[in-house]
């Protein structure tokens, strides 16, 4: 596996949407995206789910790649609800059938959602939960640091109707702590997982990074095996994003602080074969689950869907972002709010809706996000097209003879082999990709 791990170690896009966020190129209008929301609520039984970005930290992680506001001014906090409740407002004026059909998922991420108190937490959940009806399936879900999470906080979510925790952990080793600006004891996170059990969430997930700087073997296995004396129904095992041309604050890192290639994929590899051997089913990419999971059924039934939100049990018509930077979409068409916290503000407080971009999917487009999606949630696709499949055949040619795929009578499969490499396959059905190759570093590398 070392020459292909070599060969394919290339930037690649993640795929969390399709086409990807750099070839967005057909922003909706305000009103074709109030258009396409209404649309969704004339399908029969349609259902929408909704993510809400909360910026703030207390202190920059340098690893981390998301859209952040760096302060220890909770005063902060009061202005932004408000903004946040202003445009879910607007929302519901403009398209009041929100109100009208059932919410399935609520996701808090960050930035810190813990960031903001109990009391805030409760005003925004409470105020959009009274505003709508509520599945009989719904699940409410936040990401946590456990540095600045307290039992008051998970218990007011809790009572809210939220059911899991996902835990920003990353790595359990002091050296690694400290080079990227995040030290948190073992004990730690130990101490609030507990807690939130005993109140009752019934899914606590732990991210874990490999390829972090000063990261090892033995650091990389320390931390799997502190992880698995806690058990977390799931384990997202991401690869670091070297991105210092977005972040700068990964410029502090020294080349060879940063295990690279072969090295890197290791750690990945070691880590692996331990969560598969400790019980854990393996979800699409960079995922893992206990067999009772809600991911691991819904991978069994074949309803698992990934989003802007990473892999989730059930997929519904509609994610709604709000908040700076979040990012929304519809069966055909996505919108992203301003990124800079400030424009985000002086848009909504003009009661305008907070567009930074968006796309339009074209048919071409859709037809593409399907077959990638299946791709990154079930290993396989199928190819409807006779001028596609010859294309594919021809391109795809080197992925077969190296092991990693096959293709059969309008099925493409991806071999147990060939799953590391899941992204540098998509790449091949990415059509905007293919015909419009970057100028510029865009993507982080793919292994």
């Amino acid at each position: 596996m070392t020459n292909l791990f070599k060969k394919y170690d290339v930037p690649a896009p993640r795929y969390t949407s399709y086409p990807t966020v750099p070839y967005w190129s057909d922003t909706p209008s305000s009103e074709e995206w109030i258009k396409d929301l209404k649309k969704v609520f004339t399908l029969d039984e349609s259902s929408w789910s909704l993510y809400i970005h909360i910026p703030f930290c207390e202190s920059l992680c340098t690893y981390c790649g998301c859209n952040t506001t760096i302060t220890r001014n909770h005063s902060v906090e009061a202005a932004y609800v408000e903004t946040l409740l202003a445009e879910w407002n607007k929302y519901k004026t403009l398209v009041p059938e929100f109100t009208e059909h059932e919410i399935k998922e609520i996701h808090l991420g960050g930035g810190t959602p813990t960031f903001l108190s109990s009391e805030n937490l409760e005003l925004i959940i409470s105020t959009i939960l009274r505003d709508t009806k509520i599945s009989a399936d719904f699940e409410g879900s936040i990401e946590i640091d456990p540095r600045k999470t307290t039992v008051d906080q998970l218990k007011t979510l809790y009572r809210l109707g939220f059911s899991r925790v996902s835990l920003g952990v990353q790595d359990f080793n002091y050296e690694v702590q400290e080079i990227v600006n995040r030290i948190q004891p073992f004990d730690m996170t130990k101490e609030i997982t507990d807690a939130a059990r005993e109140i009752g969430y019934t899914s606590v997930n732990f991210d874990l990074i490999y390829g972090m700087p000063l990261q090892t073997k033995e650091y990389i296995i320390n931390t799997v095996k502190q992880t698995l004396e806690l058990m977390p129904e799931r384990i997202a095992l991401y690869s670091m994003a070297m991105v210092p041309w977005i972040k700068p604050a990964q410029r502090k890192f020294k080349n060879t602080d940063v295990p690279q290639g072969e090295a890197k994929r290791e750690l990945y590899e070691l880590s692996r074969k331990m969560l598969l051997d400790a019980g854990y089913i393996e979800i699409g990419m960079d995922h893992f689950a206990l067999k009772d999971d809600k991911l691991a059924i819904a991978l069994e039934e074949n309803t698992l869907h990934r989003n802007f939100m990473g892999y989730t049990p059930q997929r519904t018509d509609i994610l709604l972002g709000l908040g700076v930077s979040s990012i929304s979409e519809t069966p055909w068409s996505f919108h992203q709010n301003e990124k800079v916290l400030p424009l985000y503000e002086q848009k909504v407080a003009s009661e305008e809706l907070p567009t930074l971009r968006g796309h339009k999917l074209s048919q071409e487009d859709i037809t593409q996000r399907d077959i990638i999606l299946n791709l990154m949630t079930k290993w396989e696709c199928e190819i409807q097209d006779d001028n596609e499949w010859n294309r594919l055949t021809e391109s795809l040619a080197p992925l077969i003879e190296d092991g990693l795929l096959s293709m059969d009578n309008k099925n493409v499969k991806i071999a147990e082999k060939g799953r590391p490499f899941i992204r540098n396959i998509c790449m091949a059905f990415d059509l905007q990709l293919i015909n419009k190759k970057p100028e510029t570093r865009l993507f982080s590398q793919s292994l």
